[in-house]
């Protein structure tokens, strides 16, 4: 039972730990510990969402909506304090534009499987394809195990993932994903299409995308 995860810890993000101006300073090694620092917290975030979503089922439908809510006000929070973090310092927009990305993306329910954004965010394209494998497998070879509806939403995920991390699709990759992505994952594809350079990618926080939808 993960009944007792689902009482939902706010937690501060310790973005006051290492400072733009001390990042500039420090270098490197500051830029490591401080990347450590915000994935540990993206775990966190990830596996209070996975918890939720594993327990749905025991819950009763307002709490479950009330403690979503919650989680996904918390990864509001973590996204503001990416962007202070990244503001002005490519190092960071750099080392932290990856992740700023997953979490817009869990932010606006384009991608709701908590494994897939934590990959996302990390740049884990290797992960991301053994995901796809598994996930492909599940539904090939143990038919039954994983619902159609879900295999079709991780293998999404995954694909605009893989894209969005600069890795080449195939054909046949490219035309399951526009012929499956949800009306929300396409926004958050058009929105996001070219991100690279500080200036979109702090642009992303204040655009659509990044509004909560329940």
């Amino acid at each position: 039972m993960k009944l007792n995860l689902l009482n939902v810890t706010h937690f501060k993000v310790n973005s006051c730990l290492v400072s733009p101006v001390r990042m500039a300073s420090r270098g490197k090694s500051e830029t490591s510990k401080l990347r450590q620092n915000m994935e540990e917290q993206l775990d966190r975030l990830m596996q209070q969402l996975q918890d939720l979503d594993e327990c749905r089922e025991e819950l009763e439908e307002e709490e479950y909506e009330e403690t979503k809510k919650e989680t996904l006000e918390q990864m509001n929070e973590f996204n503001e304090s990416l962007k202070k973090l990244m503001s002005g310092n490519m190092t960071l927009v750099d080392e932290l534009g990856g992740m700023q990305l997953a979490i817009q993306a869990a932010i606006s329910q384009a991608f709701k499987t908590p494994e897939v954004i934590r990959l996302f965010a990390k740049k884990q394209p290797g992960q991301l394809r053994t995901r796809l494998a598994e996930v492909t497998m599940d539904r090939d070879v143990m038919v039954g195990k994983l619902p159609r509806d879900v295999f079709t939403l991780q293998k999404v995920e995954i694909l605009t993932a893989l894209r969005k991390l600069g890795e080449k699709l195939t054909a046949e990759d490219e035309a399951f994903l526009a012929a499956n992505a949800s009306a929300t994952l396409s926004h958050f594809e058009k929105v996001t299409a070219g991100l690279g350079s500080e200036d979109k990618i702090m642009a992303l926080a204040s655009c659509g995308v990044g509004k909560t939808h329940t």
